[in-house]
């Protein structure tokens, strides 16, 4: 049921009144007994290269994070082992606010893919908040056999010695997602692994290799050239990009959500006031109107204001280790 009412003039412009100054307070307040957060730069390390999605959705949240706390926050990219060395470095800072971290769905997986993992993701961090979901797509070469998913499932049952099925390399989202596809489908296909997703794609589009789940931010163009076959959508609705695309989940492999998710962290410790102001920082940046646009551009998600929230975060990271443990550990794969 959907009801709805008109409130009183006065009453809507004192609940307004009330949220400015309790955004403004938690921005502004200084933690009891310290000087006031923050006093000089903060560094927001990044877990992969400049130019990266992760990269690209830092630099874009910087800007106007740095005009809430009225300090810059700086972007740090501290690349290599699929993120377990930026994790480990933020791990071991100060926690005093003035390092934090953005990761993606990485942070769930390390646990299972890293056997001399140097953090627990979930006892060395703090919690600050969700912030941007990016969707995957099932893709095959244009010329694949098979035209939709359920040709696609029939085709893989008897061929699935002959499908290759690419990956941007050990423990990239397009690899656990394909993971995830054979584990539901259950068949075992033969993986091929690339430096990136680039080149993954590359291959796709020059018929090397046969399928591929890569991200929105670089299908969505080539869906609509039709210069691919996608056979799906990993979130649980239809994409408002490719409206005519069914998710898996629909298609029968129920419950199949894959979605590049990225989270903001600070060190285990860092006081409650100074994660509180950051995060209010945080929700200032997601509904800045540029922010919005370049992410809708992106057929990027914004997360709703329950998961851009310290209980939000953990929540989901619980639920996601949980989710990506068994599957990874079906498939053997692991990195010293």
């Amino acid at each position: 049921m959907n009801l709805k009412f008109k409130a009183p003039r006065q009453a809507s412009l004192g609940v307004a009144t009330a949220f400015t100054l309790a955004v403004a307070g938690a921005l502004c307040a200084p933690a009891f007994g310290q000087a006031a957060f923050p006093d000089r730069a903060i560094s927001l390390v990044v877990p992969f290269a400049a130019g990266g999605p992760t990269d690209v959705v830092a630099r874009m949240i910087a800007i106007p994070m740095s005009k809430a706390l009225g300090q810059t926050v700086l972007v740090e990219n501290a690349v290599g082992a699929g993120g377990t060395i930026a994790a480990t470095k933020v791990a071991r800072a100060t926690p005093n606010g003035y390092t934090i971290f953005i990761h993606h769905m990485g942070m769930s997986t390390a646990p299972a893919l890293y056997k001399k993992l140097q953090f627990d993701p979930l006892k060395d961090f703090e919690y600050i908040g969700q912030v941007v979901d990016v969707p995957m797509t099932l893709l095959a070469r244009k010329d694949f056999p098979a035209n939709n998913f359920k040709e696609l499932e029939a085709y893989l049952k008897v061929n699935k010695d002959k499908v290759s099925l690419a990956n941007a390399g050990l423990g990239a989202v397009s690899h656990l997602c394909g993971l995830l596809f054979m584990t539901q489908v259950g068949v075992e296909l033969t993986t091929v692994p690339f430096s990136g997703t680039g080149p993954a794609m590359n291959a796709l589009l020059g018929g090397q290799v046969d399928l591929l789940c890569d991200q929105t931010t670089q299908t969505v163009p080539l869906i609509k050239d039709g210069r691919v076959k996608v056979f799906g959508v990993t979130t649980l609705n239809r994409l408002s990009a490719l409206p005519n695309v069914p998710t898996l989940d629909e298609q029968g492999l129920k419950g199949f959500e894959v979605k590049v998710w990225h989270g903001m962290y600070a060190p285990k410790g860092t006081p409650a006031p100074v994660l509180d102001k950051i995060g209010a920082a945080l929700r200032v940046a997601m509904q800045d109107p540029m922010v919005k646009q370049r992410l809708g551009d992106l057929s990027s998600d914004i997360v709703s204001a329950e998961k851009m929230t310290s209980a939000g975060l953990k929540s989901y990271l619980e639920s996601e280790i949980a989710k990506w443990g068994p599957v990874i550990k079906k498939a053997g794969v692991y990195a010293d």
